[in-house]
């Protein structure tokens, strides 16, 4: 098996995705309407990323940021179907884990108040903050690999944007693509094998 699994957290380990889309479709209409679909073109990307792309205005940063620090902490953390059971098998057959999130530290900070457990999941947390480029860049996949001990062919990517499954095959890392976000043909176009969730499914299989 390989050595080491990476997992982004939203729509791959927490069930998160409708409850974002839903907050940066507001934030589109409001400052972006010439965009369709916004939600989806920014998937992936730190917020740091974002706001450089689409809100270089400082005034509309501020007001974006307190739109989003006001809807995280009343967000609902649940985990995707058996994505707990699957990592801590994981790390029970000796497998290294790792969270490479586009989320920053006061997000995360409101996922851990929400699932005390959370930390005992993982090796190493890799976070907006720690990271200069965001996805598709493979930056944040390589440091993971890099604070893990291994290589990065020695690592499995477990990813549901389009950003994030292009950062992990650019990092030269197998990747599967949870299809909670995209279509499954979608998905499919970058991933080497795409899953629904981690019900039933085997993690020699998966880490192979």
């Amino acid at each position: 098996m390989k050595k080491a699994a990476l997992f982004d957290l939203d729509g791959v380990v927490l069930d998160t995705e409708k409850q974002y889309s839903h907050i940066w479709n507001i934030v589109g209409q409001q400052f972006h309407p010439e965009l369709s679909h916004f939600e989806m073109i920014i998937k992936g990307q730190t917020l740091k990323q974002i706001f450089a792309s689409y809100f270089p205005n400082v005034a509309q940063q501020a007001v974006v940021t307190q739109m989003l620090n006001e809807y995280e902490a009343n967000m609902k953390y649940e985990y995707i179907q058996g994505a707990e059971l699957f990592i801590s098998t994981l790390r029970t057959q000796g497998v290294l884990t790792a969270l490479v999130t586009s989320s920053n530290n006061a997000k995360m900070n409101n996922v851990y108040n929400a699932l005390p457990n959370f930390h005992n999941l993982w090796d190493f947390v890799v976070t907006a903050d720690l990271i200069t480029h965001s996805k598709p860049n493979p930056e944040c996949f390589l440091l993971g690999a890099q604070k893990l001990g291994v290589l990065p062919s020695e690592c499995v990517v477990f990813e549901d944007s389009l950003h994030g499954l292009q950062a992990g095959k650019a990092a030269n890392m197998k990747v599967v693509g949870l299809a909670t976000t995209y279509q499954r043909s979608t998905v499919a176009t970058i991933a080497d094998v795409v899953i629904d969730d981690f019900d039933n499914q085997s993690v020699t299989d998966l880490m192979r």
